[in-house]
Formats: structure tokens, sequence, C-alpha cells
């Protein structure tokens, strides 16, 4: 009898870390609702199927000494009455935020347009890949705000870069490529990137001005790390 080839072995699929628990949250909730650790480990195991949850767990997620999975925080939802973006910190990546709105894979892939198997792949390597339309559709569904969108669809690292160029040479030439990346009004994207290189430049020259070069270089670093977050903090002051 003849043997079927041998398989090569496949490679593990990486496991997804579980999204950022607001724990002070659940723990919020379930006070509310006049509950202690054993009743939510007992809803956790008689009605979502996780017979290994004791109260132990429940207490060790509410003290940040554990995290639940993307199952055991979706569940821990249905068990405390609240939706699963109750219980999410801030979310950062495409499946968290996905998780955050109660929404399966599958409910995705096909409002956004994608065949399943493409999409899963997204979440796991963290990689938007989709149209205009795809992507406006995606932004739709998961109620998205525009740093949220530029984040999941992965351009802040390519936003990052070219702000730090913007802010450290002539802001002007770098207008038009960071509008590429952000559809934000012209005027104000030009406010937005003139404001950012007046803010480090003055502050480099304020620092060195101190004779403190040490200073200087720790002050421009820290200024460069959070160019993105002061970026959008610029934006949405310029708007209001």
């Amino acid at each position: 009898m003849r043997r079927p080839p041998t398989q090569p072995n496949q490679p593990t699929p990486p496991t997804p870390p579980p999204p950022p628990f607001d724990a002070p949250a659940a723990r919020r909730l379930r006070t509310a609702l006049n509950m202690g650790p054993e009743h939510v480990a007992y809803g956790l195991r008689s009605s979502f199927g996780l017979p290994y949850v004791t109260p132990d767990l429940v207490i060790a997620w509410e003290h940040r000494l554990a995290s639940p999975s993307s199952t055991e925080l979706t569940a821990l939802a249905g068990v405390l009455w609240c939706s699963a973006g109750e219980l999410i910190g801030k979310p950062r990546t495409l499946r968290e935020h996905r998780i955050a709105r109660g929404l399966a894979q599958e409910d995705v892939a096909r409002t956004v347009g994608h065949e399943l198997l493409a999409y899963v792949r997204m979440e796991e390597h963290d990689e938007w890949r989709g149209t205009d339309r795809q992507s406006a559709a995606l932004a739709d569904l998961l109620d998205l705000t525009l740093p949220d969108f530029v984040t999941v669809t992965g351009r802040d690292a390519k936003l990052a870069d070219l702000l730090r160029s913007a802010v450290t040479t002539r802001w002007q030439a770098y207008v038009r490529p960071v509008g590429k990346l952000v559809p934000l009004d012209r005027r104000l994207l030009e406010a937005t990137v003139q404001e950012l290189h007046r803010d480090y430049q003055g502050q480099m020259v304020a620092t060195l001005s101190w004779g403190d070069s040490a200073g200087s270089s720790a002050s421009g670093r820290e200024f460069l790390d959070r160019i993105v977050d002061r970026f959008w903090t610029t934006v949405e002051r310029s708007t209001y």
C-alpha cells in the first residue's frame, strides 16, 4: 500500500496578544450589578462554557495580574451585561477595534468586501490592505476616528518619519506628502506642520541658549518620539 507523502510541518500561527483590558471598568460594572467574583465565575462557567474560570481568576483580571483573552473578554461582557468595548482600554490595532465593536471577523470581511482568509491574515500581521472604498467601509463599520484610522491602516510610522523631517528641515516640502497619508484640509495641515516646526525649533534654540547641549539633545528626542501625538493634539486644538 502506497503511503501518502509526508507533509512538511506547518508553522503554528502566532497567538494574538490579549486585547487591552480596562480592569477598573470591569470591577465597577460587577459592583454595580451587586455581583461578587464568584457570581461572575459561575456565569462564565455555566453560560459561556469556560469551566476553568474561578473567582480567583476574576480577581486576578480586576487587579491586572492577568488579562482575559478575546474569548474570555467577550464572555465577561455577556456576564456583566455590557458591550465588549466597555471592557477594553483604548483600542490600538485592527483586531482590538473589531473586538471593541463586538464584531466577528466574518462580519468585517463581508462588510468591507474582503475574503475572510485575507482579512484574518491582515489582523494577524496587523497590516491593513484595502482599496479606498474598502478603507472607508472599514472606518464606518468600526467607527474609527481619523487618528485611529491612520494607526489601523499602518500609516503611523510613515507619518512619524515625514513629521520628523518636517520639523527638523523645511516644513513646506512635507505638507503634500503628509496630506497623502492624512486627508485633512490643506490650510489646516499647513498650519499644523508649521506650528510643530516652530515649536520644535523654538524648543531647541531655548535649550541651547541655556548652554545645556545634553538637555537640548534629550528634549529634542522626546519631542520627535511623540511627534505623531503632538500632531493630532495640534490638529484637534486648531479644529475646535
